[in-house]
């Protein structure tokens, strides 16, 4: 059966890969639409979950921001089977990098800063691999991913990734991988800070709601001495987006460390104020707001 969903995704992408992006993203997008008549489960999930975030708004106010995030989930998925084949000159069409000068001019004055980006799942958060277009100068780009359960789907999706030129490592089972590259100067590692995970979390408030949140891209940057920024991608128009980069996290105050609690809020406020700014852009069909497992 694996072989059967590897050669039908092969088949799609390069289907997808022939024809023009903006025509893939109107596809996805009605794909998306119809998505949210049939996907019971997940619609709730997205009504619930905005509802809860947005009490201020009314119903036909969360009905809209959860209908457009299946049409925005739609084009995201259908253009990454696109963009994955697409070349430098290509990407820079269609995806502005706003804000890494920064991460350029720290690496210019200190070439052996390492830094951490804080992302989520924003936008077409596939672009994120292409930063290198607006930072030129790091070293190494260096992001975490999770493989599927179907090996050669994850190879199939790792060499939709691969012209980027970042390396990824499976959390997993190549932490030491991930170890030994954060020992190198003018490494940017890119770390998904938005997922709920299912041990080690920390119990933080998100949109006034206790849940489990990551701490990674806290205890990352404290344990190797990383700047630290969080960072966003945003729809701008059918098959255009915009990835910025936001204010700088301190690690230190006063000449003293911040604890790990502290920083993951300031990550947590950081994406509050990208989804506050465009609800629809956020994956809101994961229910992050799970209670507490009882011991």
């Amino acid at each position: 059966m694996e072989t059967v969903y590897y050669l039908i995704a092969r088949c799609v992408i390069g289907i997808a890969s022939c024809l023009p992006l903006k025509f893939v993203a109107w596809c996805g997008r009605h794909g998306g639409a119809i998505a949210w008549h049939l996907d019971n489960r997940h619609r709730n999930v997205a009504l619930q979950n905005v509802q809860a975030s947005f009490p201020g708004k009314n119903e036909n106010e969360v009905r809209g921001i959860a209908q457009e995030n299946f049409r925005r989930l739609g084009e995201t998925y259908a253009s990454i089977l696109k963009t994955g084949h697409m070349k430098e000159n290509e990407i820079s069409k269609i995806l502005t990098i706003d804000g890494y000068e920064v991460i350029e001019n720290i690496l210019k004055e200190n070439p052996k800063e390492r830094i951490i980006l804080a992302a989520g799942h924003f936008g077409n958060f596939e672009l994120l691999s292409w930063l290198r277009l607006g930072a030129p100068s790091v070293r190494q780009w260096i992001t975490t991913y999770r493989g599927l359960h179907q090996q050669k789907l994850t190879e199939l999706l790792l060499d939709l990734r691969k012209a980027s030129g970042v390396l990824y490592l499976d959390r997993r089972n190549q932490m030491r991988q991930i170890q030994k590259a954060m020992e190198q100067p003018g490494i940017v590692l890119g770390l998904v800070a938005d997922q709920r995970p299912h041990r080690g979390g920390l119990r933080l408030p998100r949109f006034g709601r206790e849940t489990s949140v990551n701490p990674a891209p806290a205890v990352m940057a404290k344990r190797y001495n990383c700047r630290l920024f969080p960072t966003a991608c945003f729809r701008t128009d059918l098959g255009h987006w915009t990835i910025e980069l936001g204010k700088e996290i301190p690690i230190c105050t006063n000449g003293k460390r911040r604890s790990t609690d502290d920083i993951t809020l300031d990550i947590i406020t950081a994406h509050e104020k990208y989804i506050r700014r465009d609800p629809s852009n956020w994956f809101w069909v994961h229910n992050r707001w799970k209670p507490q497992p009882t011991p």
